[in-house]
């Protein structure tokens, strides 16, 4: 159930990215951060989509757990495109709570995957 909350949103938020993408590099000009946030922000969910079909419970944790370190990134890009002026705060509050709330969701998954590992090595 939560890996399917977790692929919506994060599939929601890739659409969201792409988006940001087009109106960076059409709209503002900038050809470089717009890649960047372009490649972790979409890299987010193409982990958690690969992660679904995992080879074994640390193939599945670690997809996570990619993904995870993607949704960090893309916060940084979204801070760094913000306090440049390329984003003004109402977009950058509304897409960095949706990271936000993408990475608790990931974490919170990725540590009840690795204490059932844990227990069922017990």
């Amino acid at each position: 159930m939560a890996d399917n909350v977790i692929y919506s949103l994060s599939k929601k938020f890739a659409l969201r990215i792409v988006k940001l993408y087009l109106y960076l590099h059409d709209e503002q000009k900038e050809f470089v951060m717009s890649k960047q946030i372009y490649r972790c922000g979409t890299s987010i969910g193409a982990n958690i989509a690969e992660s679904r079909f995992g080879q074994s419970d640390a193939d599945h944790i670690s997809k996570l757990s990619i993904a995870l370190k993607e949704a960090s990134e893309t916060m940084y890009w979204l801070e760094l495109l913000h306090e440049a002026d390329f984003i003004n705060k109402k977009q950058f509050d509304s897409l960095y709570n949706d990271a936000k709330t993408i990475v608790g969701t990931l974490v919170n998954i990725v540590n009840k995957l690795k204490n059932k590992t844990k227990m069922q090595q017990s």
